[in-house]
């Protein structure tokens, strides 16, 4: 009788340990009809998603929209790919796409409408971040063929400037993202031809920290003013997704162990961290939040079909939205606090 017991009381143990790892439930954003895949890049707060949406036969790609459990694809500007890379409130989205030429272009959306913001001079540039103001950051060329961050508001580009920067294409200097404020968060080369996340506010730029190695990069801010990229460890043996907040930055570690990198893609108003770790054979989302790096795979219903291999966004509900592998096709995907 007591085995018997002890086996009930396993039994429903791991039951119970399998419910408490099913932390999320999970929305396959789908495809638009003619398309092989969709990713997703950034959510806003009430759910919708920005992304892109293509064809592996055909090598197109379009600007996608997912509104109301609808995946919709808005084109591109005259070329063959497109990519939604940030949407806020007001479903405005902001990405960048090609033109008939092949070159790329930054856009932001008008009433749906794909409309390409301009350049700084050299005739190409990208976006990836908008505000509910309408403010878009991105990298855009210069007359001199340079890469230089920007940051787009009331109809006007300001090249933010360097770090220092050498000139030239082989320097990549890009804002990532921008918060309600209009500070923003990016990455630039330095005098020495080292690159560093930085912070970009009211006209000044600052170095972000590292994890005691030489390079960064920042890649999302919060309303907090905290970001999150990628940093080097000491002795540049290994690349880290951190969490900077004021003066302190913090390794947030890997999922495969510390020999194996980490990237912080985006960040929360609660400090909670999405992005992606590396794998011996694979690349798998993570969620750092309470301290911890969790595999988001494992918290999802086991027997779904997904192997969730990057997280780009997170709302301030947290939701969270990324690109997996679902049956073996490559979709974007939604989770949802249970």
């Amino acid at each position: 009788m007591k085995s018997c017991v002890r086996f009930v009381f396993v039994l429903l143990t791991a039951a119970s340990s399998l419910c408490a790892a099913q932390t999320y439930t999970i929305t396959d954003l789908g495809v638009v009809s003619g398309d092989d895949y969709s990713v997703a890049r950034a959510i806003n707060a009430t759910g919708e998603v920005a992304g892109s949406v293509g064809s592996d036969r055909n090598a197109t790609s379009d600007v996608s929209l997912y509104s109301a459990g609808q995946m919709t694809s808005l084109g591109t500007l005259g070329g063959t790919s497109g990519i939604g890379n940030g949407i806020n409130a007001s479903a405005q989205v902001a990405g960048y796409s090609t033109r008939a030429d092949g070159t790329y272009h930054a856009f932001t959306t008008i009433n749906g409408t794909l409309t390409d913001i301009g350049d700084l001079g050299g005739g190409s540039a990208v976006a990836y971040g908008i505000n509910d103001a309408g403010q878009v950051v991105g990298s855009a060329v210069t007359a001199d063929g340079s890469n230089h961050p920007f940051l787009y508001s009331n109809g006007q580009m300001t090249d933010l400037g360097t770090l220092g920067s050498p000139s030239g294409t082989d320097f990549w200097n890009s804002a990532q993202g921008v918060n309600e404020a209009g500070v923003v968060v990016g990455t630039s080369y330095t005098a020495s031809g080292n690159f560093r996340g930085f912070i970009w506010s009211n006209g000044k730029m600052t170095p972000l920290g590292t994890l005691g190695g030489q390079w960064s990069e920042g890649y999302a801010i919060n309303n907090k003013g905290q970001t999150t990229g990628i940093a080097y460890t000491k002795g540049n043996l290994e690349a880290h997704a951190f969490l900077q907040s004021g003066n302190k930055v913090t390794d947030l570690g890997s999922l495969a162990g510390p020999l194996f990198a980490s990237w912080g893609f985006a960040i929360n108003d609660s400090g909670v961290v999405v992005g992606q770790a590396d794998f011996p054979d694979n690349y798998h989302a993570f969620v750092y939040s309470g301290g911890r790096m969790k595999d988001l795979n494992k918290l999802i219903p086991a027997g779904s079909g997904w192997m969730l291999q990057e997280a780009y966004g997170i709302n301030n509900a947290g939701q969270i939205v990324g690109t997996g592998m679902h049956n073996g096709q490559e979709h974007g995907f939604l989770l949802t606090l249970q």
